[in-house]
């Protein structure tokens, strides 16, 4: 895909026009002349020659192609004139391809696509360019005037009339959240026939006038093309969700050629004189010739500032390995014995230290590990270096003076010991340190043979390090095979630009020198930074036969040469290119040449060659005095090699590889093509397979990694029938390729590169320069990309994360994705999954400044990246979704009896036990009416304590016995009777703080035959939200009167209050601070039990305000089944820290102390904000057996009291009274909540098996309590058995089944039962459709049947549909006679093998949550807690969570509890997350800040009002990212 050019021919033109035109293509790929000036330009200089330069045009252009995320190499840069700051680009491109990129681009017509919207206080410029007019239209119809033909550009809407109406309205308007929607393409689009569909469906959902809500709508409007590929018709078990598998397509391209046939290199000289190995030529020439030139060293000026001589390299490597052996000792041992590996740290500007200590090692009969210098203590992968150091047991490691200055340093003045790293040892080996042998010592060396030589570190794909051994014989047969290959001869010289620590440069510029008493020119890569033409230079000055360099270093040189006309290259018979085998070095050898024939350059020079650390020098391309066969290009299909087929194909195609040969095999050595997956059969001459090398110079193993090694090192092919080809192992060398024409090696992509999306298979460095083709070229910071796949829902799915230019506006930045998307789209036919954008400098880097891509991959994986702007598609990419459930005809209710019968299981139904057997009836009858039982408790026992209310100090505000409770009751009577003048049956408001006036202006409304609403105050700071709330009950309850305390009076009718309510239309207001001690002249005595007592009203998670009746007769029997179930009298205490306003914390704190005559402590929860540990404190300081909380107190309590409770046992709290603690929920138990409470406070005495929870709903209030072992039924041990725990699979449960599944297996879920059923509570287990009974461990609707069931809603539309539906519900089949209240709640009894007290089986309610709050998304039912449990646990930075769906999207908001510009990594964490637990694509991930999840009092989410607020636009959020 690299270059469309032309071969090279020669051409009319005179060198110097031809070297103008060079310069003016660079000028313009620069940005330095604009297209225009450019033609102009052009055709000035060809206007003499236009005649005969038709069709040459294409290869005038310099081409060089992008250097891909390579862990070895410094990628190169994008053509750019060196600035004086040295920053320059770190990748270079191909105009060819850019012209391809940019005609694919111009398929697509500008589509809109909704923009991200960012704070804007994480905005680089807010200004108002960065912002965009809302967008109005689905598709507006200007959108051609978008494009100039041919070239997408970024112009700005300027023929909107509405432009100057919307500037004003920025510079005035709120600053919630920035840009709306924006104009920028759709990745993937369809050519503009697609668009017309598009506009005709514009405004489809529901239409809400806001800003979030026209994005939703331009994103769902962009999501209605179909998705390619489309998903495959076939038939799935409800019970199974199979992931869509891809079908191979039908079309794809196979392998016709036959079976390949090994292909042999030319066998290694034998006349030649070889010496017996490495070190006996080092010893010969040092010995010999020793004033011979071997090693120059240059410094960043490029002056030669030290010449090794092989003398001189001879006596100090031989004083270095004296040194090593005998000089070393630890406890009197020696520290190092033969064989044992020592680390080489040496910086890339001291090649002549490093190589007198690799020759020191290997005169030692040392292994060096030559590794990079540490700079930090995070540098990239460096963790995984110290652990090969580790494995390797390096103990020693060798350096210079001043690089061990430079390193990171401990307090102690020591290096530090670097994350990872083993402890070690260093030895600084400057001259002054060592000390000089004995005349008659001698090495031993043994340098012949198997033994290890040295290890050189490689990266894998995953990040993980290994080291590659190689043997003294590999080496040696190395050497003999480059000097062979090579041609090289005694005493020439060598420029070597390439790292001389590993790789090509240390096989070349290190071990075959020293053979062959060559002359190295070493040049730094900080040269190359400050001189890209420094090699050059050198090559002139020293007359250099040979070159060794990278892509990149033949760009920069380009980059630079301009003026340098004394250059001249005449000397070079081989410039060998290292890195042949990549992709883009095509690109950069064509215009390396095109510019420097000139001077002396001679075409066949240019030497590609391809090698890997396991098989060392794979192939090199010879010059024709050498016997090399002219070079050949390959122009190959992308769609065929995505296939692993090679299709040649015309270069005007669009999607295209093209790729040079790197010449041949290596002398000595067999190379064969095997299949990539699976056995390694060898591959058909037309299929693309991993090339394998059978020779004596690759390497032995993976040090200590016996399995791999045997995988990779000792592979043996075989032919399509199975025969082995050979009986030697071949080494697997990583590259993947094909045998040309002519036996040349042609190599397509590296196998650490490779992404298998679907069946094709796909190379990151490809996409890496479609990527960088797209216009603008200068986007991105220094060409720096990372591409590489993640696994999510068992497929490669494709991420590429750029650097972006420092002055990049976010404009400019969707503009360039979005265009990415585009073109790698239409090159490549493949989605990316996600793209991110970071800030300049910040991908990680590998040694030689090019991207570490592993690491880059981790940090992302890890939400360690941070971009500034991120993009995911995953409804485009994720195509093997399990089928949407289509929603089979239901089984009638009665088949589903039979089948039950037949298959054993019994009807789901539980009762509590008997109210009949548990009390005396005449008690039960006495206490019918609260306000009788609150007479006679005065009568009887007017001095006991009823109340107990404590402020958040801790101390006692406010105390009520029984009868003070009672005269404050009267008073309030007579006050509502005279004052008020109501009647009996008025509705009466009160809204208090929870304290004992609310009790007793409670117990006053019964004394006059008035109906109390508890309504909870409204919140001074926050009036805006809560009062409409207030104002709403009081209307929708038709109250005649507020009764209130005189603070709350003076709010109702402030100034603030009027701002935001009606403050004329409240009903009489009465505030009963002082009120007369007046008594009632007799207390109301209602006619019958049925006669409405209270209303009770909540707003329910979905926002609904319900009200429920409850009648003097449900009251009491609530009253006297908790009484029954807790076991409450007179002589016990409770603490309550609950809110008393609706419910069963209502219950609790107003009606059941006086019901049964216990005392109450109260704590209200607001003051824990003020003293967190006011509730734990009270409920030690009374010692109270039994208390109530709400998840949200227990929350506060867990995470502000975790690290104090060492604390608290200090100030004495202590929890071992505590029997039972009761969380009161209307929801599915939380099981991690509670037990993270149990184990943090068992600390303080609170017994395990304490914590459990209750269950109750609108409908009835308390069905479920579980009150542990107390009192007379504990001694006898007759108590209910303790709260079981199950665990369904979470798959099952979206198709409405229950499976239980063991723990700890894949998709289970903990479920734990909500509480023993209540006395005289019978529950059932319902279909929510056909309104069957369902059968034992099926999850239905819970409907309960008990004397306390509310009679019924309070609205004041009659629904009375809707009243009969919940209230009075009967079975459709079996027993349709009793009466049930529907819950609303999903769940499914089980029964257990417990006994309960009665000894019958003990029979579980277990709640799985509300029907009102699910989700039905791809016919399946979703519970929101399940998928946002996922993405908490997805990164640490998520605090909380919530989701809903809006038109069929899926929207989760996520509260960021970190820095901001971390907000966008968990995007892609959390589209992760929930594809892979949940198969679902998420739609808008919404980032906000800590606190703004709305939460109702008894700790609940509040989903539907955080919707409406998102609708609304008034979340403020950080970040929205729309998935595309």
């Amino acid at each position: 895909m690299a270059d469309r050019g032309c071969p090279l021919q020669p051409l009319p033109l005179p060198a110097e026009v031809r070297e103008s035109l060079a310069e003016l293509e660079l000028e313009l790929s620069e940005g330095d002349i604009t297209q225009k000036g450019y033609e102009k330009k052009r055709a000035k200089l060809l206007a003499r020659y236009i005649p005969l330069i038709q069709g040459v045009d294409a290869s005038l252009q310099a081409e060089p192609r992008i250097p891909g995320p390579s862990q070895t190499m410094a990628a190169a840069p994008k053509q750019q004139k060196p600035r004086p700051t040295n920053s320059r680009d770190e990748r270079f491109r191909s105009d060819v391809h850019t012209e391809a990129v940019q005609a694919a681009l111009a398929k697509y017509k500008e589509r809109k696509m909704p923009l991200p919207s960012k704070r804007r206080s994480i905005l680089v410029h807010s200004s108002v360019e960065t912002c965009t007019p809302p967008d109005t239209s689905s598709a507006s119809e200007d959108e051609g005037s978008l494009r100039r033909p041919g070239r997408l550009t970024s112009t700005p809407l300027q023929s909107h009339s509405s432009v100057e109406p919307w500037l004003d309205r920025v510079i005035q308007g709120s600053s919630t959240s920035s840009s709306a929607s924006s104009t920028s393409s759709h990745p993937g689009g369809r050519p503009a026939a697609a668009l017309a569909g598009l506009v005709a469906h514009a405004h489809i959902g529901v239409p809400v006038n806001s800003r979030v809500s026209s994005k939703i709508q331009q994103l769902l409007n962009t999501l209605k093309r179909p998705k390619r590929p489309p998903l495959k018709e076939f038939f799935v078990d409800d019970m199974e969700e199979l992931l869509e598998v891809q079908q191979p397509d039908p079309n794809q391209p196979k392998p016709e050629g036959s079976q390949m046939v090994v292909l042999k290199g030319e066998p290694l000289s034998l006349g030649t004189p070889w010496p017996p190995s490495l070190l006996a030529a080092l010893q010969r020439w040092g010995t010999m010739q020793p004033k011979a030139p071997c090693l120059t060293a240059l410094d960043t000026t490029g002056k030669a500032v030290y010449t090794l001589t092989y003398g001189k390299l001879w006596s100090r490597s031989l004083k270095l390995a004296y040194t090593l052996l005998n000089k070393l000792t630890s406890k009197n041992e020696p520290l190092l014995k033969p064989g044992d590996r020592v680390a080489l740290v040496f910086p890339n500007s001291d090649p002549v230290m490093f190589m007198v200590a690799f020759y020191g090692c290997l005169l030692a009969e040392l292994v060096p590990v030559p590794i990079e210098v540490p700079l930090t203590k995070k540098d990239a992968g460096s963790q995984q270096i110290g652990f090969l150091l580790g494995s390797c047991g390096v103990t020693l490691a060798l350096t210079t003076d001043a690089c061990q200055k430079g390193l990171p340093k401990a307090q102690t003045g020591e290096v530090a010991t670097f994350k990872g790293w083993p402890p070690l040892n260093w030895l600084v080996i400057d001259g002054k340190h060592l000390t000089k042998p004995p005349k008659d010592w001698h090495p031993l060396a043994q340098d012949e043979g198997a033994g290890t030589a040295y290890i050189e570190y490689k990266t894998s794909k995953e990040g993980s390090t290994v080291g590659v051994t190689v043997s003294h014989a590999s080496l040696l047969a190395q050497c003999r095979a480059l000097t062979q290959a090579c041609g090289y001869l005694e005493a020439e010289t060598l420029t070597n630009v390439l790292d001389f620590k590993r790789d090509a440069g240390l096989w070349h510029g290190v071990l075959t020198s020293v053979m062959n008493k060559m002359h190295v020119i070493s040049i730094p890569y900080a040269l190359m930074k400050v001189n890209p033409l420094s090699w050059i230079q050198k090559v002139c000055l020293y007359k250099a036969q040979t070159a060794l360099v990278k892509s990149r270093d033949m760009h920069w040189s380009l980059l630079a040469q301009r003026g340098q006309r004394d250059v001249s290259l005449s000397s070079l018979r081989m410039l060998i290119v290292a890195d042949g085998a990549n992709p883009w070095s095509i690109s950069s050898c064509d215009a390396f040449l095109n510019v420097f024939q000139s001077r002396g350059l001679r075409p066949e020079v240019i030497c590609p060659c391809a090698s890997s650390p396991e098989a060392l020098t794979v192939a090199i391309r010879r010059p024709p005095d050498l016997g090399g066969p002219p070079p050949r290009k390959a122009v190959l299909s992308m769609n065929g090699l995505s296939y692993g087929v090679i299709r040649v194909d015309t270069e005007e195609k669009l999607s295209v590889l093209t790729v040079q040969d790197v010449g041949q095999v290596m002398p000595g050595a067999n190379i064969c093509v095997v299949k990539i997956d699976g056995a390694p059969y060898l591959c058909k001459t037309d299929e693309v397979g991993e090339i394998c090398v059978d020779s004596n110079a690759t390497g032995t193993a993976y040090y200590g990694l016996l399995g791999i090694t045997k995988n990779v090192f000792e592979t043996v092919p075989v032919t399509a029938g199975g025969a082995p080809i050979s009986d030697r192992p071949f080494t697997r060398t990583g590259l993947l390729g094909f045998i040309g024409p002519d036996n040349l090696v042609f190599i397509v992509g590296k196998l650490d590169g490779l992404m298998v999306v679907g069946v094709r298979r796909h190379n990151a460095d490809d996409i890496v320069a479609t990527a960088l083709a797209v216009e603008p070229m200068k986007f991105v910071y220094r060409g720096r990309i990372a591409v590489f796949s993640v696994r999510v829902l068992h497929d490669d799915r494709i991420v590429l994360v750029a650097e972006q230019r420092p002055d990049a506006s976010e404009e400019d930045s969707f503009q360039w994705m979005s265009r990415v998307l585009q073109a790698i789209d239409s090159i490549h036919q493949v989605g990316v999954y996600c793209l991110a954008l970071v800030p300049a400098n910040t991908l990680p880097k590998a040694p030689l400044g090019g991207v570490h891509v592993s690491e880059a991959k981790q940090r992302f994986l890890e939400g360690m990246l941070h971009p500034c702007n991120v993009l995911m598609c995953p409804h485009t990419c994720v195509t093997n979704l399990p089928k949407p459930r289509q929603k089979q005809p239901e089984v009638g209710p009665a088949s589903m009896i039979v089948g039950n019968l037949v298959a054993g299981k019994r009807i789901a139904q539980a009762s509590g036990r008997e109210l009949a057997h548990l009390e005396d009836s005449d008690q039960a009858r006495k206490f019918l009416f609260l306000p009788d039982v609150l007479q006679w408790r005065a009568h009887t026992t007017p001095d006991h304590p009823l109340f107990l209310l404590l402020n958040a100090k801790g101390t006692v505000t406010s105390t009520a016995t029984c009868v003070q409770l009672h005269r404050k009751a009267e008073r309030v009577a007579a006050a509502l009777t005279e004052k008020a003048r109501l009647s009996i049956g008025d509705h009466v408001a009160l809204v208090y703080p929870p304290g004992v006036d609310l009790i007793a202006a409670f117990y006053g409304c019964l004394y006059c035959g008035c109906v109390p609403v508890t309504v909870r105050p409204p919140h001074p700071q926050n009036l805006a939200t809560t009062l409409p709330t207030v104002k709403m009950i009081v209307e929708v309850s038709k109250s005649a009167c507020v009764l209130t305390t005189q603070a709350i009076m003076r709010l109702l009718k402030s100034k603030e209050a009027a701002a935001t309510v009606d403050v004329r239309t409240w009903p009489t207001i009465l505030d009963t601070d002082d009120i007369p001690k007046k008594k009632v002249a007799n207390v109301f005595r209602p006619p019958s039990p049925d006669v409405l007592a209270y209303l009770d009203f909540s707003v329910s998670t979905t926002g609904i305000l319900a009200g429920v009746k409850m009648s003097h007769a449900a009251t009491s029997a609530l009253c006297r089944s908790i009484k029954l179930q807790c076991e409450l009298y007179p002589s016990r205490q409770i603490a309550i820290c609950l809110d008393p306003y609706c419910g069963l914390g209502f219950a609790l704190w107003c009606l059941c102390s006086v019901y049964s005559g216990h005392q109450s402590v109260l704590v209200p929860p607001l003051e824990l904000e003020s003293n967190v540990s006011l509730w734990l404190s009270a409920v030690s300081q009374y010692k109270a057996r039994v208390t109530f909380c709400s998840y949200s107190v227990m929350e506060m309590c867990t995470k502000g009291l975790g690290a104090q409770t060492g604390v608290l046992r200090m100030k004495g709290v202590n929890l071992s009274c505590v029997r039972t603690c009761m969380v009161v929920a209307e929801e599915r138990p939380r099981i991690a909540l509670t037990q993270s409470f149990s184990k943090l406070f068992k600390d303080l005495g609170l017994p395990a098996r304490a914590v459990s929870t209750t269950f109750g709903c609108r409908v009835n209030v308390a069905i479920c309590l579980q009150p542990n072992r107390l009192g007379k039924l504990a001694e006898q041990g007759t108590a209910g058995p303790d709260p079981t725990t199950v665990y369904v699979d979470m798959r099952a449960l979206r198709h409405d089944r229950v499976r239980l599944v063991e723990r700890g297996s894949p998709h289970s879920l903990p479920l734990t039962e909500s509480g023993k059923i209540l006395p005289g509570v019978k529950v059932i287990i319902a279909h929510t459709e056909t309104k069957g009974p369902l059968g034992d461990s099926h999850l239905g609707e819970i409907w309960v049947s008990s004397p306390h069931n509310a009679t019924g809603y309070y609205t004041v539309h009659g629904e009375e549909a809707l009243h009969a539906d919940h209230f009075s519900a009967r079975l459709s089949f079996g027993d349709t006679q009793t009466i049930w209240a529907r819950t609303g709640y999903l769940g499914f009894l089980r029964r257990t093998e417990l006994t309960d007290a009665s000894g019958e089986r003990h029979d579980a309610l277990y709640v799985v949550g509300s029907l009102d709050e699910t989700l039905e998304l791809r016919g399946m039912r979703y519970h929101p807690i399940d998928i946002e449990t996922s993405v908490i646990r997805a990164h640490r930075s998520i605090a909380e969570c919530a989701v809903f769906t809006w038109t069929n999207l899926l929207v989760v908001v996520v509260e960021l509890d970190g820095l901001e510009q971390d907000a966008l990594d968990l995007v892609a964490l959390v589209t992760n997350v929930v594809l892979e637990e949940h198969h679902l694509v998420v739609g808008v991930v919404v980032i906000v800040d800590p606190g703004v999840i709305p939460i109702n009092s008894r700790g609940e989410k509040q989903r539907m009002h955080l919707r409406d607020g998102f609708l609304a636009d008034q979340l403020d959020p950080i970040y929205v990212a729309y998935n595309m």
